[in-house]
């Protein structure tokens, strides 16, 4: 049974998940999510610098808006937006820090797998004979 993440917007593909656990395929699926991680680590950084910018502008329009005299109500919206979305920067910069990090084991995963398993897979891949499936000399 096979299924995909749906593609991205922007036309950006993520690996397939399905039952492959052969060398390469493993490799290039762990490729996949560190490149994929990545681009949401850049991505989050780009909206982290909107939403405090957002949120800095909202405190100047409340304060302007005091200042003009307007009615309490909207200076109070204009701060509530402002406090959102500082908030929202919060949890941004979070879900970006875990990016990261998700980032990094990753690219530690696919060492790690690669150590493990590449001579392996290149003994496998080198030979003319079929190597018997996993648990075949196990019966």
């Amino acid at each position: 049974m096979s299924s995909n993440i749906a593609r991205r917007p922007d036309g950006g593909t993520a690996a397939p998940t399905g039952a492959d656990n052969k060398y390469k395929s493993v490799q290039q699926n762990l490729k996949t999510l560190g490149r994929a991680m990545d681009m949401a680590v850049g991505e989050l950084d780009a909206l982290l610098v909107r939403m405090r910018t957002n949120s800095g502008r909202s405190e100047d329009a409340a304060v302007r808006i005091a200042n003009a005299e307007l009615d309490k109500k909207f200076v109070g919206m204009v701060n509530h937006v402002s406090i959102a979305l500082g908030g929202a920067a919060v949890e941004v910069r979070k879900l970006n820090e875990t990016a990261h990090e998700v980032s990094g084991l990753t690219d530690e995963a696919r060492r790690t797998h690669a150590r493990l398993y590449e001579a392996l897979d290149d003994i496998r891949s080198s030979r003319p004979e079929r190597t018997p499936k996993p648990g075949f000399f196990a019966h």
